[in-house]
């Protein structure tokens, strides 16, 4: 299964927090990225986040639309996220949604992880075409 690697950056982040009560707050957040690597493009993602009473305490589940290249083949797909963090370990992955690749990329399957260190976000995902 090949794997594509890479970064990414973090071009917007539009919280809209909708249910602030005692314990916990959750937000619906709409941000953009760009990815460079073996994934080259662009993408919009709309992520609903949980933060606990403790700020390193949190969750989140969301999609997010791949628009670009992924080994110089050309297409999108759609990104299923789900994570969660409590102090100093965190698990973030992701899964590609089954049939939501097109051109280049149609069939594509698979999943990976991102990782947040020092401010830079890498990720890893493998994948395989029909």
């Amino acid at each position: 299964m090949p794997r594509a690697t890479g970064t990414f950056t973090i071009d917007s982040w539009e919280p809209e927090p909708y249910d602030e009560r005692e314990g916990t707050t959750l937000t619906r957040v709409h941000l953009t990225k760009t990815f460079h690597g073996d994934l080259e493009g662009t993408s919009t993602t709309d992520i609903i986040t949980a933060t606990g009473q403790v700020e390193s305490s949190a969750a989140y589940a969301g999609f997010e639309r791949f628009t670009g290249t992924v080994h110089n083949r050309k297409g999108s797909f759609v990104l299923h996220h789900t994570a969660t963090a409590h102090a100093d370990e965190s698990s973030l992955s992701w899964t590609i949604l089954p049939t939501s690749g097109t051109g280049e990329l149609t069939g594509i399957r698979g999943g990976g992880q991102i990782v947040n260190g020092n401010g830079r976000h890498s990720f890893h995902l493998d994948y395989e075409l029909e």
